[in-house]
């Protein structure tokens, strides 16, 4: 959790207004979390930008870069680009809670705000859930259209004696 701290925002110290904060992540920051990504060989710029009130902070998170993803189709790793943003309210209260979705609220004697599960949420939701190379070729397309579930229309005919409890009901 200590290296965590790097990606602490101190507030306390800062006038009220407008603050921006710069950090570079790479697969060292992911090494932090105890979860396994989808992708390899993050290169990602994020840009923090505070807007500190008097009674609340406003966090605008974003982040730009590409990481490495293997396609479903063909297993060829390919570059994505990532690129994504978050804005977060973050208000004081008695004690920690992110239950709303916008809206965290922290103890009120905190000095600091650690941005870094938000940075790791916004790159883990812009990972597709499909995942095909743009170097896919015409061919393997056609293939995969051709082997690819199709719907099928089925006129199902109704059973008479359905139709006769049907009217039935309708009567009453």
């Amino acid at each position: 959790m200590d290296r965590l701290r790097n990606y602490d925002i101190s507030f306390s110290g800062l006038k009220t207004g407008k603050h921006e904060f710069s950090f570079e992540i790479d697969k060292e920051f992911f090494q932090l979390f105890d979860t396994e990504q989808e992708f390899t060989d993050p290169k990602i710029n994020v840009h923090v930008f505070l807007n500190k009130h008097t009674t609340f902070l406003e966090f605008e998170i974003k982040v730009k870069g590409t990481v490495e993803l293997v396609c479903d189709i063909t297993t060829d790793n390919f570059s994505y680009p990532i690129e994504n943003e978050i804005g977060i309210l973050v208000k004081f209260g008695e004690e920690y809670d992110d239950s709303e979705e916008d809206v965290i609220t922290i103890p009120t004697n905190d000095h600091a705000f650690n941005v870094s599960q938000l940075i790791y949420e916004i790159v883990a939701l812009s990972i597709p859930m499909k995942k095909i190379s743009p170097n896919i070729s015409d061919e393997d397309l056609k293939i995969l259209e051709q082997f690819s579930p199709k719907e099928i229309e089925i006129e199902e005919e109704v059973d008479p004696r359905w139709e006769a409890l049907k009217k039935l009901k309708d009567k009453n």
